[in-house]
């Protein structure tokens, strides 16, 4: 059965309290959605500002694939500013419960169905498809949701939508309720929120159940606790309800479900729409978080490397992401043997034990040991010493409420001097953008992200600090622990500068 995929990330998503896109953004983020073959792209609500308005005109005008979509009230004033847009479609919601319409709309039931019914015909009689939504429809009583739906059909709306509006239904309900739906004479979609964290169960229980569309945000953002998520639908639809066995990118969908998404691609637009939504992901997140394939326990491990299906249901390739082992107190042999060959150090058996032992040791710490420390755990071991292109020799920091936090530094690189100094909104900003000052004639390093923790209690804790550093297309992280955040931040920093200049050379 072939299922379509309305992504309302534009729309509902950007209802996520502190999400406000730019034009420009919200067309990179579109542009996307109609790549991997989402079919309808509900670009945002018309009505809302003149500035809403130019951003759906400039996704409209790019010529894309997919039909583009304006979310619409049933009033005539929102359906002229989805026109003005020179939108596709408009999705048409009514409310239908009991409680919206006494207690939001005040008006009759009579009153909504005959508002609902004549914004459709206009809308029709103007050429848009319509998708006629019922707001708080799983609250609703069935038979007046069946008259709308009913009535809608029969002027000739082309799509009709059931919306879980906050989240109530349970599979099991799902499916009798869409079961029931589906009778109507009109493809059925399923909208749901995830306040009880029951989004895409409800969502595939509605599929079952025969609705042929769902609606989806990337990440599953949206509004209170979000919508259902585009990529743990897909995926699941994928591999729950065909063989369902471990998948692999060349294996033969032999799913009941058919959709046009590219599967590979779910990663990459996970990461494109957080970064530019600046909602963070959670490193637990199904599918795309950080960890979906991530691995410490050295059984799981082990598992892995001698066969991936064992602890993975999915390779991470099919959704274009990657398989990491990370590196803690749980960490087994065969993890950490896998970590050092893929930095191509190499240990003989009394050398590993002891590498292996002081990365149990700092696990124990509560430390998570990055790349960098297992590099300068396994050299410290090797009795290799690594030489440091820039070595910090003073830094020197003057902060108080009422002066401009200044830091002057000195630095060694290649055994000439240099002097510089910087000023910042902090000691430690004013130290990092002297230090960017001293090196800026060898290599533009950024910083992508900066992190610290105190690893301990009170005044004298020890600060752990972790930054991402950028040089080109190269990524790498670095890490310090320091009573002191500045000596820590500057050391994190030029340890990770030490090492993007090394990968240069």
């Amino acid at each position: 059965m072939k299922i379509k995929v309305l992504d309302t990330t534009l729309r509902d998503g950007e209802q996520t309290p502190g999400i406000s896109l730019t034009a420009s953004e919200k067309l990179r983020i579109a542009t996307k959605l109609d790549e991997i073959g989402v079919n309808i792209i509900e670009a945002g609500s018309a009505i809302t500002s003149q500035g809403e308005r130019k951003s759906i005109k400039e996704i409209t005008s790019e010529g894309l694939n997919a039909e583009i979509a304006s979310f619409a009230r049933a009033v005539k004033v929102d359906v002229d500013a989805a026109l003005e847009c020179d939108v596709d479609s408009v999705h048409l919601v009514v409310p239908t419960s009991n409680l919206h319409i006494e207690h939001k709309l005040k008006k009759s039931k009579e009153e909504v169905l005959s508002q609902a019914i004549d914004a459709s015909e206009y809308a029709l009689d103007h050429g848009l498809i319509v998708e006629l939504s019922a707001e708080d429809a799983t609250r609703s009583e069935m038979k007046f949701l069946k008259e709308i739906f009913n009535q809608g059909v029969d002027v000739g709306v082309q799509r009709i939508c059931a919306c879980d509006t906050v989240g109530m239904l349970t599979p099991e309900k799902s499916f009798e309720f869409y079961k029931e739906l589906s009778t109507i004479n009109a493809p059925l979609s399923v909208h749901c929120h995830n306040d009880f964290g029951l989004a895409v169960a409800n969502t595939l229980g509605a599929i079952r159940a025969g609705a042929t569309e769902f609606h989806c945000t990337v990440n599953g953002i949206g509004e209170r606790a979000g919508n259902a998520s585009l990529e743990e639908i897909i995926v699941s639809l994928k591999t729950l309800y065909g063989k369902g066995q471990n998948y692999t990118i060349e294996d033969n969908d032999s799913s009941i479900y058919k959709t046009d998404i590219n599967i590979q691609e779910l990663y990459s637009t996970s990461k494109l729409v957080s970064r530019l939504t600046g909602v963070y992901l959670q490193p637990n997140k199904a599918i795309v978080g950080e960890n979906a394939f991530a691995h410490e326990s050295g059984i799981h491990a082990d598992g892995v490397i001698k066969n991936a299906a064992t602890y993975e249901p999915i390779v991470p390739e099919l959704v274009g992401h990657k398989r990491k082992f990370i590196m803690g107190k749980h960490i087994g042999t065969k993890g950490l043997k896998n970590n050092l060959d893929e930095l191509g150090i190499k240990a003989n058996d009394e050398q590993f034990k002891e590498i292996f032992e002081k990365v149990k040791s700092l696990g124990d710490m509560g430390k998570c040991v990055t790349d960098v420390d297992l590099q300068a755990i396994a050299y410290n071991v090797l009795e290799l010493k690594r030489e440091q292109k820039v070595k910090l020799e003073e830094v020197t920091i003057v902060s108080g409420n009422k002066v401009i936090p200044t830091a002057s530094i000195k630095l060694k690189i290649d055994d000439k001097d240099i002097l510089e100094a910087g000023v910042g909104i902090g000691p430690v900003d004013a130290a990092i953008v002297a230090v960017k000052k001293g090196i800026s004639e060898f290599a533009d390093v950024e910083l992508e992200e900066y992190h610290v923790d105190a690893i301990t209690g009170g005044t004298d804790a020890l600060i752990d600090v972790i930054v991402k550093l950028r040089l080109g297309d190269k990524i790498i992280s670095a890490r310090s622990t320091q009573p002191d955040i500045i000596n820590a931040s500057v050391e994190a920093y030029l340890s990770g500068v030490n090492r993007l200049l090394e990968d240069v050379e």
